[in-house]
């Protein structure tokens, strides 16, 4: 059993489980999966007396599962890379600890963070969850995601990194 978990998964099998989340989570709990409902819940409980509906309005007892679901992910991320992995991986590489690296992960992950309020959800919102509830406009975000990611990848990325 230890070699199956120190070895590298396959993708299919990965994807089965990450598959196998959605209908889990909606059977077992009733709650759609969805990350991105967490950074607003992350804002609603930090200014509790925000003068934006998008904050104000948002009911912080009904979703405050999310923050626990997503620092369980993190959690499971962290155990699964240092204490079943045969070769530690490395959180974040030294090449981010200065500041051009920590700019780079701040205006990523601004951009992250404006592209799923802006589409409406994020990419594990729409390509898992949107797309299992045959939902066009998530069909199409999800391809956005796609072209975008490659479109950053062998165009823009390459130009930045290297």
């Amino acid at each position: 059993m230890m070699e199956f978990l120190l070895a590298p998964w396959p993708w299919w099998f990965s994807g089965i489980l990450v598959g196998l989340t959605v209908p889990l989570l909606f059977i077992l709990s009733g709650k759609a999966f969805g990350i991105s409902t967490s950074l607003q819940q992350a804002g609603a409980m930090c200014a509790p007396g925000c003068k934006a509906s998008y904050l104000r309005d948002h009911d912080r007892r009904e979703h405050a599962w999310t923050l626990v679901f997503v620092l369980g992910i993190g959690l499971g991320g962290y155990v699964a890379a240092h204490w079943l992995s045969a070769t530690p991986v490395e959180f974040l590489p030294e090449s981010y600890l200065n500041v051009a690296g920590l700019v780079k992960l701040l205006v990523g992950g601004f951009l992250i963070g404006f592209g799923a309020r802006y589409a409406g959800g994020c990419t594990s919102g729409h390509s898992i969850t949107g797309i299992a509830n045959l939902s066009w406009p998530s069909l199409v975000a999800t391809i956005a995601f796609f072209a975008g990611g490659l479109g950053v990848t062998w165009g823009l990325g390459t130009w930045l990194f290297s």
